[in-house]
C-alpha cells in the first residue's frame, strides 16, 4: 500500500495510522450500504492511494470499522479492493470471502459449485441465499437441486462489494437464507478500461475486456469474457464459456439507477466422483472417469433494473429483473447398479423464465431523543419451467422420460423492520416477515400434478449493546425457512418405482439464535466472535438425481465462529477465520446399519488464514490457506471423509502505471485431497447385482499455475 502525505504538518504517527486504517478498509467487518457511500476513514483527506485502482481515498476506505453499523456479529461486507487481490480458481469462490464458507466442485466446471457453511452441506445452495444486483440467484424446483446457485457467469473484476449475513435475523432475507445470505453488488463504473489475458496449464486461457464510458446523461459499462479449460482430467474437460455484460447507470442528485443486461453460455465434458475401490484397484486413475460420456451445457440471460432514491425522511429502493436460463446435465453416479446393460446415466434438464422485483421504503426520525428507522418491503418472484425433467440416458443421449413437468411457481414476501437506539448503549432491531408460495404442476406421471399453497410468518429480534471501549455485544434470534421443490409438494407416487409417497410441505420452518461480540479495542485489529444455534423442522428436499423427495427429519446445528483481521503499518492485512460446528438430527435416521444422528456431509471445522500485501513499490501479493475438516458421510459416523487443506498464492509486479503481471498458484503444496466425498452404493462391471457401498470422491485439482497480464487503458 502506498501512503501519500499531502500536508507537511501531518505527523509520521498520523501517517502510519492512516496506512493501518487503509489496510483495514480492505476488509469491512460490518459496515452497511450507508457506510460504504459516506466514506469513513480517510474520507476527508487523500491519505490512502491505491495506484493500481487509481481511486480516491473515499473509495479506498469505505468504512471506519466494524463497530456501530451492524445488527449481528456474524454479518459484514467485503470491498472490491480485497476481492481483486485474492486469486480464485473458479468465479463462485468469491463467496469464500464470507467467513466459514467453503466452495468446492464435484463435476465439470460449468456446473454450479458445492457450498458448505455452518454445519451444512448446502448442496448447490439450498440454505444459502445469493443475490447479484438485486437478482435472486437460487433457483427453486430446479432440475438438479433445490436452490441451485450457479455463479459461473460472474466476472470477479466487476464485483464492487459483497454484503453478507448469517442466520435468520434479518427481515429482508427470505427463502434459502437459513444458514446465511450474500448480496453481491456490481460496479457502475471502472476508473480505467481493463484488458487482461490469463494463460495456464492444461489449456487454460481466459481473456477479459471491460471499460466504462461517460455519456451525456450517464455511464455505459461493458465487459466481454471468454475462457477455455481442459483441467487435469484424463477426459479433457473442454470447458468453454462466454460472458457479456452491458450496464447503463445514472447518478443524478438524490437518484441512483442502473439497467444491466447479461448473457452467458457454457458447455463441458464432466468427470464426476469415482469410487475409492476403483482407484485402489487401478481401474481408473485419480483424475479419470467411470462414464466418459457425462457432459453438460447451460445458458443464462438477464435484464435487471435498480433504483435508489434518497428522500427527505429516508430512502426508496426499487428493483426488477427478468431471467431466462437453461440446463442440460448428463450424469452417472451409480454406473451399472440399476441397469447392468445400458448403465445408469441420466439427464436433468430444464428451461426456465423468471420475472420479479422488490420495493423497499425506509424512513428515519428522532422521537424523544431516540433514533429510529422503519423499513417496509415487498418481494415478488414468478418462475415458469417449461419443462423441467428427469430422463434416462446412455452414451450421452436421452433414451426415455422418468418424469417431465411444467411448473408455475409464485413467491411473495412482505416484511417490516424497526431499528431503534433507545439509549447510547442499547439498540434493538425488530422485524416481521410473511411469505407465501403458490405452485401449479403439470406432470407426465399420473397423480403427481396439481396446485398447492403454503404460507408462514417469521418474527425476528436483535439486541445491540454498546459500544464500550470499541466493543459491541449482540443477542439475535429469529425464524426463517426454506422452500421445497414444487414437484415434491404435489407428488403422490415415486416416478421411478410407482410407490406411494407423501407430499411435502411447501415451506419448512427454521429457528436460529446467536450471541456475539465485535471489537476494535486494539488499534489495527478487528475481531468478532459468534456462538450460534439453528433448528430445522425437517431436512426435506427434492432429490433431483432420483426424481422424488427424501425425508431426513428435524435437525439441530450449533457452533462457534471467530474472525480476526489485523493490519500492520507496512500495509499487510492478516485475516484468521475459524468456524466449528456440529450438525445432528433430533432423532435417529435411516435404516440399519446406518442408524445415527449425524447429518451426512456436515463440515465440523473450517479454518482460513490469509495475508494480503497491497502494492509495496512495484510488488504485491497474497497467500491463502484453507482447511475444511473430516465429516461424517453416513448417520452413524462409521464412515468419514478425510480433511482437506489447500493453499494458494499470488505474486504480482507492476511494470508501469498501466501494465502489471501476476502469477497465481493453486494447491501450492500439490496435496492429493478431495474436493468432496460421498458414501453410497454403486456397481462397477463384474460386481454383484446388489452393488458395493463405498466412498466416492472428486479430487481437488493438483498444483495449478496461471499467469495474468493486465493493462489499463
Amino acid at each position: 500500500m502506498l501512503c501519500v502525505c499531502l500536508d507537511a504538518a501531518v505527523s509520521q504517527r498520523a501517517l502510519r495510522r492512516a496506512c493501518v486504517q487503509g489496510a483495514l478498509a480492505l476488509w469491512v467487518g460490518a459496515s452497511g450500504a450507508q457506510a460504504a457511500d459516506t466514506g469513513g476513514v480517510a474520507a476527508s483527506a487523500a491519505e490512502v492511494v491505491l495506484p493500481e485502482l487509481q481511486v480516491s481515498a473515499h473509495h479506498a476506505a469505505p468504512s471506519a470499522g466494524p463497530v456501530g453499523g451492524s445488527a449481528a456479529a456474524s454479518s459484514g461486507a467485503i470491498t472490491r479492493q480485497l476481492i481483486e487481490r485474492r486469486p480464485t480458481l473458479r468465479p463462485a469462490e468469491v463467496l469464500e470471502f464470507v467467513p466459514g464458507v467453503i466452495v468446492s466442485q464435484h463435476s465439470g466446471d460449468g456446473k454450479a459449485n458445492q457450498y458448505y457453511l455452518r454445519g451444512f452441506n448446502l448442496d448447490h445452495g439450498t440454505d444459502f441465499a445469493t443475490w447479484v444486483d438485486g437478482m435472486p440467484i437460487n433457483m427453486p424446483s430446479h432440475a438438479h437441486g433445490q436452490g441451485y446457485t450457479d455463479l459461473n457467469w460472474l466476472i470477479p473484476e466487476l464485483v464492487d462489494r459483497i454484503q453478507y449475513r448469517k442466520g435468520t435475523y434479518a427481515a429482508e432475507d427470505g427463502d434459502f437464507s437459513s444458514a446465511g445470505s450474500a448480496r453481491i453488488r456490481l460496479v457502475d463504473t471502472l476508473p480505467q478500461g481493463l484488458a487482461s489475458v490469463t494463460v495456464g496449464e492444461r489449456a487454460f486461457v481466459r481473456a477479459l475486456v471491460a471499460k466504462s464510458q461517460a455519456l451525456t446523461t450517464g455511464q455505459l459499462l461493458y465487459a466481454v469474457e471468454g475462457a477455455h479449460n481442459n483441467g487435469p482430467w484424463e477426459l479433457a474437460q473442454q470447458h468453454r464459456r462466454f460472458n457479456g455484460v452491458l450496464r447503463y447507470s445514472v447518478n443524478e442528485g438524490s437518484v441512483r439507477q442502473s439497467l444491466t443486461a447479461m448473457t452467458y453460455t457454457a458447455r463441458w465434458r464432466a468427470t464426476d466422483q469415482v469410487p475409492l475401490r476403483a482407484l485402489d484397484a487401478g481401474l481408473v486413475g485419480r483424475y479419470g472417469a467411470i462414464d466418459d460420456t457425462d457432459h453438460g451445457r447451460t445458458a443464462r440471460s438477464s435484464l435487471s433494473y435498480q433504483r435508489r432514491q434518497t428522500l427527505a425522511d429516508g430512502e426508496l429502493q426499487l428493483s426488477a429483473f427478468a431471467i431466462a436460463s437453461s440446463l442440460d446435465l448428463y450424469s452417472n453416479f451409480t454406473y451399472f447398479l440399476d441397469d447392468p446393460v445400458n448403465g445408469d446415466q441420466f439427464e436433468q434438464a430444464e428451461r426456465r423464465r423468471v420475472v420479479g422485483g422488490q420495493a423497499v421504503r425506509s424512513w428515519a426520525f428522532d422521537g424523544a431523543g431516540q433514533e429510529t428507522t422503519n423499513k417496509l418491503g415487498v418481494q415478488v418472484r414468478h418462475d415458469r419451467l417449461s419443462p423441467v425433467g428427469l430422463y434416462s440416458a446412455a452414451g450421452g443421449v436421452r433414451t426415455g422420460t422418468t418424469q417431465e413437468s411444467r411448473v408455475r411457481q409464485t413467491s411473495v414476501g412482505v416484511f417490516g423492520e424497526n431499528d431503534t437506539r433507545w439509549l447510547p448503549w442499547l439498540r434493538t432491531v425488530a422485524g416481521l416477515r410473511a411469505d407465501q408460495v403458490a405452485v401449479a404442476v403439470r406432470a407426465s406421471v399420473a397423480g403427481n400434478g396439481g396446485e398447492r399453497q403454503a404460507a408462514l410468518a417469521s418474527p425476528k429480534l436483535s439486541l445491540v449493546l454498546g459500544p464500550w471501549a470499541g466493543t459491541e455485544f449482540f443477542v439475535n434470534g429469529g425464524y426463517g425457512f426454506h422452500s421445497n421443490d414444487a414437484r415434491g409438494m404435489t407428488a403422490a407416487v415415486s416416478p421411478r418405482t410407482g410407490a406411494a409417497v407423501d407430499r411435502v410441505p411447501g415451506l419448512v420452518r427454521t429457528r436460529g439464535a446467536e450471541l456475539g461480540a465485535r471489537t476494535e479495542l486494539i488499534p489495527g485489529l478487528q475481531g468478532a466472535v459468534a456462538l450460534w444455534q439453528l433448528d430445522l423442522a425437517s431436512e426435506l428436499v427434492f432429490v433431483g438425481d432420483a426424481g422424488d423427495t427424501a425425508a431426513s427429519g428435524a435437525s439441530r446445528r450449533r457452533g462457534v465462529e471467530l474472525n480476526l483481521h489485523h493490519a500492520t503499518p507496512a500495509g499487510v492485512l492478516f485475516d484468521v477465520d475459524v468456524a466449528l460446528s456440529q450438525a445432528r438430527f433430533r432423532q435417529d435416521q435411516g435404516d440399519a446399519p446406518h442408524q445415527g444422528r449425524d447429518v451426512p456431509g456436515a463440515v465440523g471445522t473450517v479454518v482460513s488464514l490469509g495475508a494480503t500485501q497491497a502494492e509495496r513499490g512495484p510488488w504485491f501479493g497474497q497467500f491463502q490457506l484453507r482447511y475444511f475438516g473430516s465429516r461424517p458421510l453416513i448417520e452413524d459416523q462409521s464412515v468419514r471423509s478425510p480433511g482437506t487443506t489447500l493453499a494458494s498464492v499470488r505474486a504480482g509486479y507492476r511494470i508501469n502505471l498501466a501494465v502489471k503481471v501476476s502469477l497465481d498458484v493453486f494447491n501450492l503444496f500439490n496435496r492429493q485431497v478431495s474436493d468432496i466425498d460421498y458414501f453410497y452404493t454403486s456397481r462397477l462391471p463384474g460386481e454383484g447385482a446388489e452393488g458395493v457401498a463405498d466412498r466416492h470422491l472428486h479430487p481437488a485439482e493438483p498444483r495449478t499455475v496461471r499467469l495474468t497480464l493486465s493493462s489499463s487503458f
